[in-house]
C-alpha cells in the first residue's frame, strides 16, 4: 500500500519550516526534492569511495568505476530499453539533446530540410534546432495545441513531407500537464522513415516509461527531476541512431588511440562521453531510480493520479483562476493566472508567504506563452510525496492572493 507519510519521511527538506509555515514544495516540475538514501550515496561517494573512474587500477577507483557504470543498466531497467550500450550518460535532457541536434541531425541536414516541434517544447528542446536554422538553413514546423491542451498526434503526422528529418516532442507538457500520446506518433513517423526524439524530461518522473514500446529513436531523461543530482541524466539512442552520430565532445574516455595525424573513437556509448563524468552525480542518480523503482512506478502514478483529480476538482471550484490546459491526460502539473491579480511573481510572492514554493514565469516555453496569449503564469506541480493537505494549503493560499489583488 502506497504511504505517502513514510515517503514523506525519506526527504527530509519535507520537515522544515518556511516564513514560519510548513513547506509546501510545488516547484517539482523544476527540480525534486532528494531522499536521505540519495543525499547519503553521496556523501559516501565523496567521503569513503571518490576517485576518477576507468582507467585507475587501485580500489577506489575500482569501487567508483563499478558504482558510476552500473548506473547505466539502472536507466535501461526504468526505461525498459533491451541495451544498456543504448544509454549515453551526461548532465541532463538539454546536453542529451543538443548531443542530437551536433552530433546526429547536423551531419544529415542541408537548407530546406524540416523538423517538425509540438508549440508546447521546452526551450531545450527548441533552441538546439534553431542553431540547424540559423547555420543550416534547416525550417522548423510548428505544431499548435488545442483549447485543452492537447496535441493532436494526427496533425503532427500531418506536418510530414518528403523534406522532414526529425520529430522532436516532449512527452509531457512542463507548462500544461498534457501527455502526449507519443507512441503513435512514432508507429506513423517510422513507417514514413522519419526518427523521433522525445523530451522525457516530465513524463519520466510521474509514469512508467516503456521506450521499446513507444519506439523512440532518441528519449531524453534528466536526473534532477527524478530525485536524483543536478548535473545528471542520459539519453536512449536506438542502436541505428547511435551508428549514425559522430562524437558532440572530444577528449578523454571516448577515445582508443590518439596520434599525431589520427584518433580512433572509442565503441559506443563511451564515443560519446568525453572527459571526466559526473560520477558522484550519476551514482546518485542511480539510487534515486533504485528508489522510486522500489517505490512502484505505477504506485507512484496512481498516487499522482489522484492528487491530480483532487487539485483539478478545488481548483476548478475557483471561478476567479484561470487554469491553462484542460486535457483529459494531463498529470499533477497546474499553470494559472487570477483575474485582475499582479504578475505571477507577485502572486508567487505571496504564496511563499505562506510556505507555499511554486515557480512564476514562462516556464521556458515562450513559444507557448504566445501562443496562449498570457506573458507569464504561476505553475504548481507536484510530487510523489505531496499530499491532498497540501492541495487545501494552496487553495487557501490562492484564496488569498484573490483577496489580496481583486
Amino acid at each position: 500500500m502506497y504511504d505517502v507519510q513514510n515517503i514523506r519521511a525519506d526527504f527530509p527538506i519535507l520537515s522544515q519550516q518556511v516564513n514560519g509555515k510548513p513547506l509546501v514544495y510545488l516547484d517539482n516540475g523544476a527540480s525534486a526534492q532528494k531522499p536521505n538514501v540519495v543525499i547519503d550515496a553521496i556523501n559516501t561517494a565523496y567521503a569513503a569511495e571518490y576517485a576518477n573512474v576507468h582507467r585507475g587500477l587501485h580500489t577506489l577507483s575500482t569501487i567508483a568505476t563499478e558504482k558510476y557504470e552500473g548506473v547505466r543498466a539502472k536507466i535501461a531497467r526504468f526505461l525498459n530499453v533491451p541495451s544498456e550500450d543504448s544509454i549515453i550518460l551526461n548532465s541532463g535532457t538539454t546536453e542529451g539533446i543538443n548531443m542530437v541536434s551536433y552530433g546526429w541531425a547536423a551531419p544529415r541536414m542541408q537548407a530546406g530540410d524540416e523538423i517538425i516541434l509540438s508549440i508546447m517544447e521546452h526551450h531545450a528542446n527548441i533552441v538546439p534546432w534553431h542553431f540547424l536554422r540559423e547555420r543550416l538553413g534547416v525550417v522548423i514546423k510548428w505544431v499548435d495545441v488545442d483549447s485543452n491542451g492537447d496535441l493532436d498526434s494526427d496533425a503532427v503526422l500531418a506536418a510530414i513531407t518528403p523534406k522532414t528529418k526529425l520529430i522532436a516532442v516532449t512527452h509531457m507538457s512542463n507548462v500544461l500537464g498534457t501527455v502526449i500520446d507519443v507512441k503513435a506518433i512514432c508507429a506513423c513517423a517510422k513507417a514514413k522513415g522519419v526518427p523521433v526524439l522525445i523530451d522525457g524530461s516530465q513524463s519520466a518522473v510521474h509514469m512508467p516509461v516503456d521506450v521499446t514500446d513507444i519506439g523512440a529513436d532518441f528519449y531524453a531523461i534528466t536526473g534532477h527531476k527524478l530525485y536524483g543530482p543536478s548535473g545528471s541524466g542520459a539519453i536512449y539512442v536506438a542502436p541505428e541512431r547511435m551508428a549514425e552520430m559522430r562524437p558532440f565532445l572530444g577528449g578523454g574516455d571516448m577515445i582508443r588511440d590518439v596520434t599525431r595525424n589520427a584518433v580512433t573513437y572509442n565503441d559506443a556509448p563511451m564515443k560519446f562521453e568525453a572527459g571526466t563524468p559526473g560520477i558522484v552525480q550519476t551514482i546518485g542518480l542511480g539510487v534515486a531510480l533504485d528508489y522510486m523503482m522500489d517505490v512502484g512506478m505505477d504506485a507512484i502514478a496512481a498516487h499522482e493520479a489522484d492528487l491530480c483529480a483532487y487539485a483539478r476538482g478545488r481548483l476548478d471550484g475557483l471561478n476567479w483562476l484561470n487554469v491553462q490546459g484542460q486535457s483529459a491526460t494531463k498529470g499533477a502539473i497546474f499553470s494559472f493566472t487570477i483575474d485582475g491579480a499582479a504578475h505571477a511573481h507577485d502572486i508567487s510572492t505571496v504564496l511563499d508567504k505562506k510556505g507555499v514554493a511554486v515557480r512564476a514565469g514562462t516556464h521556458c516555453a515562450m513559444p507557448l506563452m504566445e501562443h496562449m496569449g498570457v506573458g507569464a503564469t504561476c505553475r504548481a506541480s507536484f510530487a510523489m510525496y505531496n499530499t491532498r493537505e497540501e492541495v487545501d494549503v494552496l487553495i487557501d493560499a490562492l484564496e488569498l492572493c484573490h483577496d489580496l489583488f481583486a
